[in-house]
């Protein structure tokens, strides 16, 4: 289903001015596709195009902007089958979750047209002292201008329509560089695009080497930057961005707190899926489990138990929960951290090895909190358990993490929810399920190590919008 060759697009036009970066299957290693890359002179020209664009995308209709939007829709849904075999191949996640992934896509898309034609803004009085008594104001909200985008590879299609919808939801040209990695997803977004009849110029979508991209963060025509990727990477990117606004969606070392009134059953069902889904690739995945000790032990088995049920393998086939990991530095990292671990005292609960690209769900006790695996970012199908006796102690266990996306509790007590909300230093909490839980309109973003900024719909419509204020006197 997939085509030979990819072009890029240019201020909305496919160009193939090569085809030099392979896509291959991530499982069987085969040549998948070849893709075009931009070099710096193709960067150059998309970005003085974005800035051409700028006027004409603000003087778009809302009716306008949210058609585009619905054709993308409609377009997706014909298309979902080639869209999750696309993913399925290059970033090897399993189909059944590819397709979820499709589904996801078409969400942001669809909430992103009915966003569009209510962007509202306010009368704002201002008469509350003599002097300003003959004065009112009122404010709305206008497009940024253009904006860069660069996307991870683990969530190629959604992760690149959290930030190209709201863009085409507000009238903001971009231009966007997709993980050179998994870049047939973002092409194929482009594909669509350039069906409408957005202005020229209003998008390009460019895989380039990470070298190749520096003017999509330096170049001062743009006016922000949007990144989802790795800490080191994030924060660098912001330092050189000059004066640009910056959102930053980055790494995570998620905690799940399971109390002892939890639902041990409901609370297992849960935390595989939250920490072995997409092999562990995403950065709300679970990798601390904090249980209570009441619990602890029958807990673990029903975990354990429950992930050397899970099937890994080739994830074109429908029944394969656990795929490959994105390359082998990825794979020999993760054994590494695992090995470093039970160097140090931990106890492997079940896997602890690979086979290739082929990562086992792992589960570990007694690790030092200092070990990588434990405080870092494992970004693999590894999760460690650990007891609690005083919920207070898991709380600030929780929050001794340098990340601040998204946390899990499991607990049925309201105060004790309400306590986690309150104390917990983290984007989002998830009461009842776990931090990889997510729905694509909410507010979604992290505090220290995990970035700036939210995105989910409306949210990045706000941060891809500046207020303008208008004061009028009555003479």
């Amino acid at each position: 289903m997939l085509q030979p060759t990819y072009p890029y697009y240019l201020a909305n036009q496919p160009e193939s001015p090569n085809h030099d970066l392979e896509v291959r299957d991530k499982y069987s290693g085969q040549l998948a596709a070849r893709v075009a890359v931009a070099n710096p002179d193709a960067i150059e020209r998309a970005i003085a195009a974005a800035a051409a664009a700028a006027e004409p995308m603000r003087e778009l209709a809302a009716y306008e902007r949210r058609d585009v939007l619905t054709h993308c829709v409609r377009r997706f849904e014909e298309r979902r089958e080639e869209l999750a075999h696309a993913l399925c191949v290059e970033a090897g996640k399993p189909i059944k979750d590819s397709r979820g992934e499709v589904a996801r896509l078409i969400d942001t898309f669809r909430t992103a047209a009915e966003e569009s034609v209510r962007i509202l803004g306010e009368v704002l009085p201002l008469d509350i002292s003599p002097r300003a008594r003959n004065y009112s104001g009122m404010w709305k909200r206008v497009p940024i201008g253009p904006c860069s985008f660069i996307s991870p590879f683990n969530f190629p299609l959604n992760l690149a329509a959290h930030k190209i919808a709201p863009a085409l939801a507000v009238g903001c040209p971009f231009v966007l560089k997709p993980s050179s990695r998994t870049p047939i997803g973002a092409l194929l977004i482009g594909e669509v695009l350039a069906e409408t009849e957005l202005p020229a110029g209003a998008f390009s979508i460019l895989p380039c080497p990470r070298d190749g991209a520096d003017l999509f963060t330096t170049d001062d025509r743009l006016k922000l930057l949007s990144f989802s990727g790795s800490p080191d990477v994030g924060w660098d990117l912001k330092a050189r961005a000059g004066r640009k606004k910056v959102i930053l969606e980055l790494g995570g070392n998620a905690a799940c707190i399971i109390d002892e009134d939890a639902d041990l059953d409901d609370a297992v069902e849960r935390i595989i899926i939250g920490t072995f889904y997409q092999s562990g690739q995403s950065c709300i995945s679970v990798q601390r489990i904090l249980v209570h000790e009441a619990v602890y032990d029958g807990f673990k088995t029903r975990l354990v138990e429950a992930a050397k049920r899970l099937k890994v393998g080739n994830p074109h086939d429908e029944d394969t929960f656990i795929g490959p990991v994105i390359d082998e530095k990825a794979a020999s990292r993760i054994v590494d951290w695992i090995q470093s671990a039970v160097s140090k005292g931990a106890k492997v609960l079940c896997g602890g090895g690979r086979e290739g690209l082929m990562v086992q769900p792992t589960l570990l006790e007694n690790v030092p909190r200092d070990e990588p695996v434990s405080c870092q970012e494992v970004f693999g199908p590894v999760a460690v358990l650990s007891r609690f006796s005083d919920f207070e102690a898991a709380l600030a266990e929780t929050n001794d993490s340098e990340y601040g996306l998204q946390a899990g509790v499991f607990t049925r007590d309201i105060y004790k929810a309400h306590r986690a909300w309150n104390v917990l230093d983290v984007g989002g909490v998830m009461i009842g399920d776990v931090p990889s839980w997510r729905v694509d309109h909410m507010p979604y973003g992290g505090v220290k190590a995990s970035g700036l900024g939210r995105e989910g719909l409306r949210f990045s419509m706000e941060e891809m919008t500046e207020i303008r204020l208008m004061v009028l006197r009555q003479p």
